[in-house]
């Protein structure tokens, strides 16, 4: 394989499949089901779930008249809920889970302890990391180029929801938009490309961690990826 330990990134809105809001078993089993295929080639796989299919912090904090540090706190919560999700999906065919939070839920989830992590991988475990970085006014996105940096991931896979890479503009709503094949660290930068935000960009560059931006519907996406196909787009040096 290309990639023998990854971070997979997977936006909330992913999980809500056709609702407007909540947890869609059906997204939750088609995403448990490509893990399960990585899972099998033997790849060590941690995984960050984002939030906003529960509650988004910054944009649901100003309409509830919430400062953003507690939005942001719910948000991470939100995160929890679906880790525990995915996890129960993940056991319920076969794959070995383990949630670990970076707020202390001990009765749900392990606190995050990063040689613990590494340890889980080691044994054939996927590691959920939840929670975020446990501290308000950082993304998901964030959180998870952290964690790829700290596990001594070999890239950081960005499942996206119905977009199947970086374009230069939102190709749901511009046609004209244009696809990127590859993109520096910078390019996302200066462009002000809105695939991640600038602190995961900076932590991934800073790190020579690759960045594989993807849409989660395809199928073996994640197995192509490891094997080296060339799918999404590739943000790298």
């Amino acid at each position: 394989m290309k990639y023998n330990k990854i971070l997979l990134k997977i936006s909330g809105e992913a999980l809500m499949g056709s609702q407007d809001f909540g947890i869609d078993p059906v997204p939750v089993e088609k995403i448990a089901s490509e893990i399960k295929k990585a899972h099998d080639l033997g790849a060590q796989i941690a995984v960050v779930v984002g939030g906003g299919n529960i509650f988004r912090g910054m944009k649901n904090s100003k309409k509830l008249g919430m400062d953003q540090a507690s939005g942001d706190y719910v948000g991470m919560l939100a995160t929890v809920m679906n880790a525990i999700a995915l996890q129960s999906e993940l056991r319920k065919i076969g794959v070995s889970c383990r949630v670990q939070s970076a707020i202390t839920m001990s009765k749900i989830a392990e606190p995050y302890i990063r040689f613990k992590a590494i340890r889980h991988l080691e044994k054939n475990r996927v590691v959920i990391f939840a929670a975020g970085t446990g501290n308000p006014f950082f993304t998901t996105d964030t959180a998870a180029a952290l964690r790829a940096a700290e596990i001594g991931a070999e890239a950081m896979l960005m499942a996206k929801n119905g977009v199947d890479g970086v374009y230069s503009d939102d190709p749901k709503t511009n046609p004209c938009a244009t696809k990127y094949d590859t993109l520096t660290y910078d390019d996302i930068i200066v462009k002000g490309l809105k695939v991640m935000d600038t602190a995961s960009c900076a932590l991934c560059k800073q790190n020579n961690i690759p960045i594989v931006v993807f849409d989660f519907e395809l199928k073996d996406g994640i197995t192509k990826i490891l094997n080296g196909e060339k799918i999404g787009t590739y943000v790298g040096e």
